[in-house]
């Protein structure tokens, strides 16, 4: 097969049939202003209730769910929305600053979260922007759960407590239970 040496050279008016142009050689528009744009009175009649929707897709048309503040938990400024009336707390800021220390991983929350019956709120994209923009969550994380003050408290002492009967029971050996561990390992040559 014998290939060309230069490759073919393509106008505005051209195609590689030869037969019609790539570009229309009249506009849709015969001026910016007939170009149909959407205007703030579309928008917000769109928004208002005619385009049957919510405003921010995630509550009631008029209702701003993504109003993020700064509220005190045990002493530290924490992200939090308002949702449905409930102030809703960002779980992984939390479990940076109070749980991470006393627990395995975030999968270990999730597990602890399940167990207590405690359900997490999806956050909404424009609230994992608000939460990556105040610090709140990590500049990669593009999705996060939020959960109630009271359920965080919930989780906090469970957290707490499990932690508590863990180092209670690894430091409770009576002697006779020493002497056995060590008579049995002296015996099975584990020593």
């Amino acid at each position: 097969m014998a290939v060309s040496a230069t490759p073919p050279v393509l106008s505005p008016t051209s195609t590689p049939g030869g037969s019609s142009s790539l570009f229309r050689p009249d506009s849709l528009y015969s001026s910016p202003a007939e170009s149909p744009r959407l205007t703030s009175s579309m928008i917000n009649s769109f928004i208002a209730g005619a385009g049957g929707g919510s405003a921010n897709g995630n509550g009631p048309a008029g209702v701003n769910n993504n109003e993020c503040k700064m509220v005190e938990v045990h002493g530290v400024k924490v992200a939090s929305f308002t949702v449905d009336g409930q102030e809703l707390i960002c779980l992984p800021q939390v479990f940076d600053l109070f749980l991470k220390h006393l627990v395995g991983g975030l999968h270990t929350v999730y597990t602890k979260l399940k167990r207590l019956d405690i359900c997490p709120v999806v956050c909404t994209v424009e609230q994992v922007r608000i939460l990556r923009g105040l610090g709140a969550i990590q500049p990669g994380v593009n999705r996060c759960k939020l959960i109630t003050r009271k359920d965080f408290e919930a989780l906090y002492n469970d957290c707490t407590n499990a932690r508590q009967e863990t180092h209670a029971t690894s430091h409770t050996y009576t002697q006779s239970e020493v002497i056995l561990n060590f008579r049995n390992s002296w015996l099975w040559g584990l020593s």
